[in-house]
């Protein structure tokens, strides 16, 4: 599987970017795709989930509100908008998938990841 990740950026606070993933190299219908990030000296951290199939979806409570996944299924594309940014969003974002319904931690078995893409948000 390959998971390509683009998007980022910098941001002033307040402000949004929209985070893309390109994912090629199986079907995905039965995936849960999900953005993670990982800020300096930090442990990488679940932010959104979405399955494949349904599109139902999940978020970390830091965000919830503020972020909004979603997918593209023709395009085989997932998107992360983020708005009302805040200097605390800042970190380096992946997108990752799994075969199944659940992806909301970091050391899962099974997860594949893509490259990161650093989103960085000015005070």
């Amino acid at each position: 599987v390959q998971l390509q990740a683009s998007g980022g950026g910098l941001v002033q606070a307040g402000g949004s970017l929209r985070l893309s993933c390109a994912a090629s190299g199986r079907t995905f219908s039965s995936y849960v795709m999900g953005w993670f990030r990982q800020a300096p000296g930090k442990e990488r951290e679940f932010v959104a989930a979405i399955r494949w199939n349904g599109g139902s979806t999940t978020y970390a409570d830091s965000v919830k509100g503020r972020f909004t996944i979603s997918r593209d299924n023709a395009k085989n594309m997932v998107y992360l908008q983020m708005s009302s940014l805040k200097p605390e969003d800042a970190a380096v974002y992946y997108c990752a998938c799994r075969y199944g319904s659940i992806l909301y931690r970091s050391d899962l078995e099974d997860v594949d990841w893509g490259q990161g893409t650093l989103v960085t948000v000015s005070s």
